[in-house]
């Protein structure tokens, strides 16, 4: 077996190679931070410490029970709450006292930010809270509580992703409620409008004619709209799919209403020419020169965008919700500002 003697390399030949890789680096941009001067790029979701929102806690116990490390410290107290109503039962909650984790044990796997039922542990990007004795590794609930306001926020869904469930049932509640309200505001809107003159004598009620709403056919149904109703539906916040909806189904109802007034008038007539002329002749013809009242819904109003100030303080003051009271001053407002112009036309008529 024959050993070979590696060839020795030309004398400077290692230097020179030592100085080519530094000056290769010499004018390159140098890839470290500057610590602290230069703060470095943290991921979304880094793990750097949990932070407590106090508020949404309520003393469960799951993550102190689900916690692998047994690093968290929950102290907490029994108070009595008044009732809701009168005559109601008194409640009890669970108060919180203390709320502490100990980062010397932890060991953030982030099981307690993940059980948490009600959104009360979050991971804040923050990592600078070293201390010179262990001891001080076990942080207070007033410490966890600064780190809440440094939790970035939610990145934002994928194209076509579904909401959460939690939020999209808040948000079907608040519409059912707030087209419970508006049912309310079109109820007495109508109501409203149906006050009418008392009729005279020669005058016969529409109810005699046989003919429902129901069974009166209108014609293009579905191109025109009722533009107050959709003003009234924009401005308390509904969409325009909804609003458009609502004024269509306003227009017929009107249009239907109105040929049934027809068919009752020229029903009304056609009995008053086989009678034998009871009533003068000027009452009739005062009756039938008369203008018919317009209904408070067919008024329109510039600038529906206004709200009634009252109106808004109550709802608020009766522990309504700003959309919700911001919705009904709009309609109140609406209201008054078209009993306002009837008035002024009642007025302007000699």
């Amino acid at each position: 077996m024959s050993i070979t003697t590696p060839t020795k390399a030309p004398f400077g030949v290692g230097l020179m190679k030592g100085l080519g890789v530094t000056l290769k680096h010499l004018f390159k941009k140098p890839t470290t931070q500057m610590y602290p001067h230069e703060r470095p790029d943290l991921a979304p979701r880094t793990r750097g410490v949990i932070a407590l929102f106090d508020e949404n806690c309520t003393v469960c116990m799951l993550c102190a029970r689900e916690c692998p490390d047994w690093c968290i410290y929950i102290d907490s107290h029994k108070e009595k709450l008044p009732a809701q109503k009168e005559g109601g039962r008194e409640r009890t909650r669970n108060a919180l006292d203390r709320f502490a984790i100990d980062f010397a044990l932890c060991m953030y796997c982030g099981i307690c930010v993940e059980v948490c039922p009600f959104d009360a542990l979050f991971w804040s990007p923050e990592f600078e809270y070293a201390e010179y004795e262990i001891g001080g590794m076990l942080h207070e609930m007033d410490r966890l509580r600064e780190w809440a306001d440094t939790v970035p926020p939610p990145p934002a869904l994928d194209d076509g992703a579904d909401s959460p469930a939690e939020v999209a049932d808040a948000i079907a509640a608040k519409e059912k409620e707030l087209d419970a309200a508006q049912a309310k505001t079109d109820e007495a809107a109508q109501a409203d409008a149906a006050e009418e003159p008392a009729p005279t004598a020669k005058a016969k009620p529409a109810a005699k004619t046989g003919t429902n709403v129901a069974d009166v056919h209108v014609e293009g149904a579905g191109e025109q709209i009722d533009q107050a109703v959709y003003d009234e539906q924009i401005a308390a916040g509904k969409s325009e799919r909804m609003a458009r909806a609502k004024a269509k189904a306003a227009w017929v109802r009107a249009q239907k209403k109105a040929k049934l007034a027809e068919q009752a008038e020229a029903e009304a007539d056609g009995g008053d020419g086989g009678d034998g002329g009871d009533e003068p002749a000027a009452d009739a013809g005062a009756s039938a020169e008369a203008p018919p009242k317009q209904a408070l819904a067919d008024v329109h109003v510039e600038g529906a965008g206004e709200i009634d100030q009252a109106v808004y303080d109550e709802q608020i003051a009766a522990g309504k919700s700003e959309r919700m009271a911001r919705a009904k001053a709009k309609a109140a407002w609406v209201r008054a500002q078209k009993q306002k112009q009837l008035d002024d036309q009642d007025g302007g008529d000699p």
